[in-house]
Formats: C-alpha cells, sequence, structure tokens
C-alpha cells in the first residue's frame, strides 16, 4: 500500500496530474542518489561518494525508471536505504549505540519495502547476506544485526497493515503471499517469462554510460576489495547483492525489465569507490568509445533512421509514431556524444580536476540525453495512453462523458483509462490480477452476456475495446456507435 499511500497524499497535497502522479517514483529516485552518496562519502571519502552519485544519477536505468508510475523506484530507494544503513553499521569504529541506530534505519526501511512490493524486501538483503558470508566466511554481520530490536520494529510497522486486509478480504493472504511470490517465481502463469539471458541486453542498457567502466573493474572490485578492521567488506557485499538480484531474477518464472532496478544502486557504490582509483588517462580510453560510438550514430542518422523506422512499423504501431520520435532520438545521440568528446578531453588532462569534471560530463550528458529521448517518447502517447482516444470520443460525443454513465473495458484493460476518465471503469471478460478483488465486489466485472443484456438496457453507456472485439461483437449484433478509433482501441457508445 505505501506507494499508493504516497499517490493519495501528493494528489491531495498539490492536485491530481501526471506529474503529481509520478512524483512519488521521482523523488525516491532522487533520494536514492543522495542516499548512495552520502554512504560512499562515508565508507570511501568523499570523492567516492560525490562519484557513487554521479554513477547513479547519470544510470540510464536508474533514471529512466524514476520517470515511470511503478512500485519499482520506490522499491529500489527503499532497499538502497536499507542496504546503506546496513553498510554504515557495519563500520568498525562504530559505538555500539551509532550501530544499533543505522541497523534500525536498516530494518524500517526493509519495512517501508515490504509495504511497497512484498517479501522480496526480505529475500535481496537476506540472501545477500547468507551468500556473502558463505563466499567470503565473515560471520561478523550477523552479530551486528541488531535483530532483537530490529524484528519487532520491521512487524510493527507491516505486521497491522497485512492482519487488517487478511481480516476485511479473506483469501489475501493466499493470493498475495502464494500466487504474487510463489507462484509468480516458480511458474510462468503470468505469462512474463523470458529466457535466462534476458536482462543481459536491459542490464547493458541499464549501466550505460558505466558499462566500460564496471568491466574494467569488476575483478578488481573484488579481489582488491578493502577489507576493514572487524573483516567486513563492504564492496564485496554490494557485488553480492548486485549479482544475486540479476541471478534471482534471471531464473524466476515471471521477467520484467524493472525487476533488476535494485541492483543499480549497490553497483553505484562499487563504481564510486573504482573511480576514485582509476587513473585519469585509463578513464579516457574508457569513455573513448561512447563519444565515437554516440558521434557515428548521429552522423548515420539521417540514411539508416527512415529505412529503419519503416521496419519497425507496423499495424499497431504506425511508421509515423517512429518518424516522430526520430529527431528527439537525434537530439539524445548529440547529448551522450557530446558529453563523451567533453569526458575524453577532460581525463587527458590527467589533473583531479579533469577527472572530476569528466565523470560529471558522463553522467550529466547521459542524463540530458535520457530527458530529450523521454520527451520524445510522447509520441508513442496515441497507442500507449487513454488520454488522446478519450479527448477524441469526447469531442465526437459533443461533450465530456457523462459520469452517470459507466464506462467498461472489455476484453483488455488499460491502466490510464481510469487515471483520464476520473472514475473507475467495470470490467468485461477480463481478470488477470484483479481476479481476487472481483470475487468479493462482483458487482464491478461482468461476463459477456451479463454485460450485454446491462449495456442493452442501458439509456447510454460507454466502452473501449480492441478493434478485433469491437468486429466480434457487432457480428454478435451488439448495437455500438463508434466515436474513436486509433491503432489498437476503439471507443464506442450504447447510442
Amino acid at each position: 500500500p505505501l506507494q499508493y499511500w504516497l499517490g493519495a497524499a501528493t494528489f491531495d497535497a498539490l492536485g491530481v496530474d501526471e506529474w503529481t502522479a509520478r512524483l512519488p517514483a521521482a523523488v525516491a529516485g532522487l533520494l536514492a542518489v543522495v542516499a548512495v552518496g552520502f554512504t560512499g562519502a562515508r565508507l570511501a571519502g568523499a570523492d567516492a561518494g560525490a562519484f557513487a552519485a554521479l554513477a547513479l544519477a547519470g544510470s540510464v536505468w536508474h533514471s529512466g525508471l524514476a520517470h515511470l508510475l511503478t512500485l519499482d523506484s520506490v522499491l529500489s530507494f527503499l532497499l538502497t536505504l536499507a542496504l546503506c544503513g546496513f553498510l554504515l553499521a557495519q563500520r568498525p569504529a562504530l559505538s555500539r549505540a551509532a550501530q544499533r541506530n543505522w541497523m534500525l534505519l536498516a530494518w524500517a526501511a526493509a519495512a517501508g519495502a515490504t509495504l511497497t512490493k512484498g517479501l522480496v524486501a526480505l529475500l535481496i538483503p537476506g540472501a545477500a547476506l547468507v551468500l556473502y558470508t558463505a563466499v567470503t566466511r565473515d560471520a561478523g554481520p550477523w552479530r551486528r544485526l541488531h535483530a532483537l530490536a530490529g524484528v519487532p520494529l520491521y512487524l510493527a510497522l507491516t505486521a497491522p497493515w497485512f492482519v487488517a486486509v487478511e481480516r476485511a478480504n479473506p483469501g489475501f493472504a493466499r493470493f498475495f503471499f502464494v500466487r504474487e511470490h510463489f507462484e509468480r517465481f516458480l511458474t510462468e502463469s503470468h505469462n512474463r517469462g523470458g529466457e535466462w539471458w534476458y536482462f543481459v541486453p536491459w542490464f547493458v542498457l541499464g549501466i550505460m554510460p558505466w558499462l566500460l567502466v564496471w568491466a574494467w573493474t569488476l575483478p578488481r572490485s573484488w579481489r582488491a576489495a578493502p577489507v576493514a578492521a572487524n573483516g567486513f567488506s563492504w564492496e564485496r557485499f554490494c557485488v553480492v547483492w548486485a549479482a544475486f538480484v540479476f541471478v534471482f531474477f534471471s531464473v524466476s518464472g515471471s521477467k520484467l525489465p524493472s525487476y533488476i532496478l535494485p541492483m543499480f544502486p549497490a553497483l553505484a557504490l562499487v563504481l564510486g569507490f573504482e573511480l576514485t582509483r582509476l587513473p585519469a588517462r585509463t578513464l579516457a580510453w574508457i569513455a573513448l568509445p561512447l563519444a565515437v560510438g554516440a558521434t557515428a550514430f548521429l552522423a548515420l542518422y539521417p540514411f539508416a533512421w527512415p529505412p529503419l523506422a519503416a521496419s519497425l512499423g507496423s499495424e499497431n504501431t504506425p511508421v509515423a509514431i517512429y518518424a516522430a520520435f526520430g529527431p528527439w532520438f537525434a537530439a539524445a545521440l548529440a547529448a551522450w556524444g557530446a558529453g563523451g568528446i567533453a569526458a575524453v578531453a577532460l581525463f587527458r588532462r590527467d589533473t583531479p580536476a579533469g577527472k572530476a569534471w569528466g565523470v560529471a560530463a558522463l553522467s550529466l550528458s547521459m542524463l540530458i540525453g535520457l530527458q530529450v529521448a523521454l520527451v520524445g517518447h510522447d509520441a508513442w502517447a496515441r497507442v500507449r495512453s487513454a488520454q488522446p482516444i478519450l479527448a477524441d470520443a469526447e469531442r465526437a460525443n459533443g461533450q465530456a462523458l457523462d459520469p452517470a454513465h459507466p464506462v467498461y473495458q472489455v476484453a483488455s484493460y488499460d491502466q490510464t483509462l481510469p487515471f483520464y476518465l476520473g472514475r473507475p471503469t467495470p470490467l468485461v471478460e477480463y481478470r488477470d490480477e484483479m481476479g481476487p478483488g472481483l470475487l468479493l465486489e462482483p458487482h464491478k466485472g461482468y461476463h459477456e452476456a451479463a454485460w450485454i443484456e446491462a449495456w442493452n438496457a442501458a439509456p447510454q453507456a460507454y466502452a473501449l475495446m480492441t478493434p478485433g472485439t469491437a468486429a466480434e461483437l457487432a457480428r454478435k449484433g451488439v448495437p455500438m456507435r463508434e466515436l474513436a478509433r486509433d491503432p489498437r482501441r476503439v471507443f464506442v457508445a450504447r447510442r
């Protein structure tokens, strides 16, 4: 419930809008950068902290997903806070009280992550600790968990909501813990499967522009990782954390690109420290492929993009969408190329200031280019968002849709329609993750025959459906007046 609470509070305070809907995720992405920078500075010095913050802020996947209204950015921030609290508690010079306070922060953050997305909030830290201990034979962190205080705090923050929801909605616990955790991981029943290498390209894209830095320093980040006087190696723990996230979701029966997001803050801590150890001239060679590659793609853009857009276009996503996105992509390439060239020039100065500004150039150019590409992504609004087709339907209707008349979603579900409509939409022949709710409130869903009866009896009603569904219902004689259409959907009225 946590992200929904945050969203509701944001709407109450600032009004309902696209930017307020996305604000909790955006703030979570920013706070993760702050947490990583603070922690890196405490663990390895101010330069390492600054570089870690720049590495995370400039990572494609971390910054990109902070623009999307999903649970993953808030989850990743809270897991990052748990990781940072844990790492800060392992420092050897701490008093017992300070150690306990940092661990209580970690336990509280894990509780927030649990209220965001469930048991994965315990699995990732717990499995990382078990694997770290098994590989390094360092059992010291187990003695510094402060579980006697942390576990009660965790349960006090999480258990009341789960108990209350199960009491109000019998069967929720089985749906949430069994179906949405174990069945999702062990089976492909959610139709989100993928090959074992599914996350490899997403990782390569997500860690840009630091891919070559990561690959160059990976062996050293394990073999030459610093070990504290108490035997703990924070850098190795971060490597284990990131590796577990990647492998765990790679073997899962359910895969989505955003699942691996929690590995990037841990990698940013490692990258921040390793950037302090790399000579500036080595970084110049590492940044050179980005400078050359982005510039080369930009030079090829006028010749390559039109045929590429033509090949990517389809009935559902017309060529015109790719054509509209093209100039924005070219502008993003220009930003990335300029950043790469600036970074190479700065690194070649071989000075501390040049190195710092070179890292900043890579981070900020990637961030700016990503922002430009995301603005250009609005070209997909026509087929991804319900706002355009709803606006077209209201123009065809001659007025806004009367709230007294229902708007159904038939045999499919567009998550954006209730937001732009400002009210819920009854579902027809669709269940998926709404299944348990429909069992408790069956009046919010229809089978086709019951819906056709209600539709025919209604003085007025509206529906959103795919063109194929509309054609099938027309063949069955269901009366409909088409108000609007896009390549993927049809919006109809009863009369």
